[in-house]
C-alpha cells in the first residue's frame, strides 16, 4: 500500500511538471542592455517560431544561475504591447534552474511565427571598481553579464547592444563580431546558439549615475471614511556607489561645477496630483530645503538632504501627505467598499528598494476583508490599533516585499464591509462624554459636604 502510494505521488509530480519544447526556436533576439543607470535594464524583442505539428500555448524563460538574488522584476509583452501573464513552471530533469513560463494571448500554431518582448531588470549587478575613491575622483563600475541570452531554446540568430552612461570606457571584452561607437558597443551577429550557452560580459566604465538605494521604507496608509486618507513613509536610504576614500571638503565640494559628480545633491520624488498637506522632516526636525511643483498628472517634491551623500553615506527621513478619499475608495455592486492605492510609490529616478513593510489601517469596525495583491507579497501578522477616541480598535494589515523597483509601482485592492454608523460612532462618544462630564458637574455643585450644622437649622 504504502509502494502504491509513493508511486501514485510520483505519477502526479510527473504530471505537473513540464517539458522543454525542443520544437520551438527563437528565429532572432535584438537584444539591448542598458547600463545607464545604477540598475541594469536588458529588453529582448524575440521572434518566435513554432516548427512543430502542435500548437504552443507558452514560452519557457530560465534564470541565469549567475543572477540568483539579482533579478528584481520579469516583464513580458506580445507584439502589440499587451502585457503577458508569467507563472513559475517546473521542467523535468533540469536541476536547481528556475524557470517561468510566458502565456500567450494566442496559440502559435505550426509554421508560424510571434514577437515576444521580455524585460529583465537586475540589482546589485554594477560592482564599483576601484571600491573607494577620493572627492574628486570619478566612480568606476564593472558590469559581469553574458553575451548570450541564457535560455532553454536553440537561438538562430542574435545581436546585442550594450548602452552605457558614458563615453569613458576602460574595458570590455571583445567577442567578435564587435564594434565600439561613443557610449554603444555592439555584439554580433551571433548564429546557431545553443540552449542554456554562457559566455561572460565583463565592461568596466565610468558611471556617475547616483546610486542609491532605500534600505528599508516603512510606508503607512490610514483610512478614513470622512474624506481623506493619509499616507506616511519612514525612509533609510543610502549611497551604494564606491565610498569615499580619504577626508570630505567642504570648500572643494562647492567649488565643484561639475554635474557629473557621483555624490548625491538631490533627488524627486512623484506624488499623486490630488496630494496636499505635504511634509518631509528629518530626525532634527523639519527640512525646508524642498520644492513642490504641480504637473498636470502628478505633483514633483525635490528633495534635498542636509548633507550631499557620498558613497558609505546614509540618511533617513519622514514623507507624509493626505489624499481624498473618493479618488481612491469606491463601493462595487454588493455595496462592499473597494479600495485601490498603491503598495508603493515612485521614490526617486530609477530606484531600488531593498525591503518595504506596508501598513494599511482600515476604519474602525471592519472585521471582513478581502485583499488582492499584483505580485507576491509576505503577509506579516495582523495588529490592531487605537487612533483619537477610539474605543473598538482598528485591524492593521501589514505587507512586506523585497528588492522593489519602478515596475512595482503597482495597485493593491482590499474590499471590506463597513457600516456608516461607524461615522456618527466617536461624535456620539464625545457627546455622551461631555454630556457625563456637565451632569457631574451640575450634582456636585449642588451637593453638600460639609459636616457643619446650617445657620437656619440653629435659628429654629
Amino acid at each position: 500500500m504504502i509502494k502504491l502510494l509513493c508511486l501514485l505521488t510520483v505519477l502526479v509530480y510527473v504530471d505537473t511538471a513540464e517539458q522543454i519544447n525542443n520544437n520551438l526556436i527563437y528565429k532572432n533576439v535584438d537584444r539591448t542592455v542598458y547600463l545607464t543607470s545604477q540598475l541594469v535594464k536588458i529588453t529582448s524583442i524575440i521572434t518566435l517560431e513554432n516548427t512543430g505539428k502542435e500548437p504552443v500555448q507558452n514560452i519557457l524563460l530560465v534564470e541565469n544561475p549567475d543572477l540568483v538574488g539579482k533579478i528584481a522584476y520579469n516583464g513580458a509583452k506580445d507584439a502589440t504591447s499587451h502585457d503577458l501573464n508569467i507563472l513559475s513552471a517546473e521542467i523535468n530533469n533540469q536541476g536547481d534552474k528556475r524557470f517561468h513560463k510566458v502565456i500567450l494571448r494566442q496559440n502559435l500554431e505550426p509554421g508560424r511565427t510571434t514577437t515576444v518582448t521580455v524585460e529583465e531588470i537586475l540589482v546589485k549587478s554594477l560592482i564599483p571598481y576601484p571600491s573607494s575613491i577620493t572627492q574628486k575622483e570619478k566612480q568606476l563600475v564593472r558590469y559581469f553579464g553574458n553575451h548570450y541570452l541564457y535560455t532553454p531554446y536553440t537561438v538562430a540568430k542574435q545581436k546585442t547592444e550594450v548602452i552605457l552612461s558614458s563615453k569613458s570606457i576602460e574595458s570590455y571584452t571583445k567577442l567578435k563580431p564587435v564594434t565600439q561607437s561613443d557610449s554603444t558597443i555592439s555584439y554580433g551577429p551571433f548564429t546557431d546558439i545553443l540552449p542554456f550557452t554562457k559566455n561572460e560580459m565583463i565592461i568596466h566604465y565610468e558611471n556617475n549615475a547616483p546610486f542609491l538605494t532605500v534600505t528599508h521604507l516603512e510606508r503607512t496608509i490610514e483610512i478614513s471614511h470622512w474624506g481623506n486618507i493619509a499616507v506616511e513613509e519612514q525612509i533609510e536610504i543610502k549611497h551604494t556607489g564606491a565610498k569615499l576614500k580619504g577626508s570630505f571638503s567642504r570648500y572643494d565640494y562647492q567649488r565643484d561645477s561639475s554635474s557629473s559628480h557621483h555624490s548625491i545633491k538631490s533627488y524627486t520624488t512623484v506624488l499623486p496630483a490630488a496630494a496636499h498637506s505635504i511634509y518631509y522632516r528629518d530626525s532634527n526636525g523639519n527640512i525646508s530645503t524642498s520644492t513642490v511643483k504641480h504637473r498636470k498628472d502628478w505633483i514633483e517634491l525635490e528633495l534635498r538632504p542636509r548633507f550631499p551623500l557620498f558613497g558609505g553615506w546614509q540618511s533617513s527621513y519622514t514623507l507624509g501627505y493626505s489624499v481624498p478619499s473618493y479618488q481612491y475608495l469606491f463601493k462595487n455592486e454588493n455595496g462592499d467598499n473597494v479600495l485601490n492605492m498603491r503598495l508603493i510609490d515612485h521614490v526617486f529616478d530609477d530606484m531600488y528598494v531593498e525591503e518595504v513593510v506596508t501598513s494599511i489601517v482600515l476604519p474602525a469596525g471592519v472585521v471582513d476583508f478581502k485583499l488582492k495583491t499584483p505580485y507576491d507579497v509576505e503577509k506579516l501578522p495582523e495588529g490592531i490599533t487605537h487612533k483619537y477616541l477610539d474605543n473598538v480598535g482598528r485591524t492593521v494589515l501589514r505587507l512586506k516585499k523585497r528588492d522593489l523597483v519602478e515596475q512595482h509601482i503597482q495597485d493593491f485592492e482590499i474590499i471590506y464591509k463597513w457600516s456608516p454608523y461607524y461615522l456618527i460612532h466617536e461624535p456620539l462618544l464625545l457627546t455622551a462624554a461631555i454630556f457625563i462630564l456637565f451632569l457631574a458637574v451640575i450634582v456636585w455643585v449642588r451637593l453638600d459636604f460639609s459636616l457643619g450644622v446650617p445657620d437656619h437649622s440653629k435659628r429654629e
